[in-house]
């Protein structure tokens, strides 16, 4: 259950914020602006993002979440500076991703971002210990810290993943769980601004799933480190203060959670599920939505007092009926 006590009132004002043409993305610590990726396949174009606004705020735990080609791993990868936008703006920690050179974009993956990829394996040497591998990216970023700090930092982000007791098993040694709370410790070791999760608990079972996302929010809540987790896992996504829906490469929906006590002290989590509106004015209609009112191809808008009306046009089908 997620633990945040922010009120409804604020939830809303954080997610006009996050559409504001005004100032967009000067205090956050992701900002995507109007990101375009465009793949070339057999001579083929594929945009797989068209336009994404993305805004995360420092010290935000969040997921991403969309159906497979929405466009959410090539979104990961280009934040993780994997892959570099065709147009648009992206920013981490005031890194410009469209404009770094190999060795500013090396520096970044080192410093800035730490990254944990779905395949257990993926994450980890097989032939190094746990401790060992928790230490390598100190050992790779060229810091000139003693050997005694980095085995020191590296027990600590064991033992923050409960992991104290399996500092010298190698990853043969060790179960899935505790092969990705491991891999959790390595994105850690330098001190990132940014975790980026990619499918983390793909998998795993649904108990491990839960020990994974609670070691995430452990190392968020305890370091204060930001992360952004993909995933199609909605028991994950549902844990979070904050889900956005990424659908044909652009930000659809956000929906937003806290917990209320009620008179007798029990508490419950409120969710709140809003369109985002693009810098263009532009808004994706949940699916459910448009297929309930049959909406196809346009719709009649109406500007009232404090809200737009949005009405399905069935102009076409009175015309037909006419003839």
């Amino acid at each position: 259950m997620t633990s945040t006590t922010t009120s409804l009132a604020e939830l809303e004002r954080q997610a006009a914020d996050r559409t504001s043409r005004a100032g967009f993305g000067h205090d956050a610590l992701i900002a995507c602006d109007q990101v375009v990726r465009i793949f070339t396949a057999d001579g083929v174009e594929v945009q797989a993002l068209q336009g994404l606004d993305l805004l995360v705020a420092e010290g935000e735990l969040m997921a991403l979440v969309g159906a497979s080609g929405s466009g959410k791993s090539t979104l990961l990868n280009i934040l993780a500076g994997l892959d570099v936008p065709s147009a648009g703006q992206a920013s981490v920690g005031g890194n410009n991703l469209l404009t770094m050179d190999a060795a500013q974009r090396l520096r970044y993956r080192r410093e800035t971002v730490g990254f944990v990829w779905q395949q257990t394996a993926r994450n980890l040497l097989p032939y190094l210990t746990a401790l060992q591998n928790v230490m390598l990216p100190m050992q790779l970023s060229g810091a000139r810290s003693r050997r005694r700090v980095r085995v020191e930092r590296a027990e600590e982000l064991l033992e923050l993943m409960d992991l104290a007791d399996c500092r010298d098993r190698r990853p043969g040694a060790l179960s899935g769980g505790q092969q990705q709370r491991v891999a959790i410790a390595v994105a850690l070791a330098n001190r990132p601004e940014v975790v980026l999760a990619d499918e983390p608990t793909g998998e795993l079972d649904s108990a491990t799933a839960e020990q994974i996302f609670a070691a995430f929010r452990t190392a968020n809540e305890e370091l204060g480190t930001t992360i952004v987790i993909v995933t199609h896992d909605q028991s994950v996504a549902s844990e979070v203060r904050r889900t956005v829906a990424i659908r044909d490469g652009r930000t659809a929906t956000e929906v937003l959670r806290r917990t209320e006590i009620d008179e007798h002290g029990r508490e419950s989590v409120v969710a709140r599920e809003f369109s985002v509106v693009d810098r263009s004015g532009r808004l994706q209609l949940p699916r459910s939505y448009t297929d309930a009112l049959d909406i196809r191809h346009r719709v009649l808008l109406e500007l009232e007092q404090d809200h737009i009306g949005v009405w399905p046009d069935h102009s076409a089908d009175e015309q037909a009926r006419d003839r």
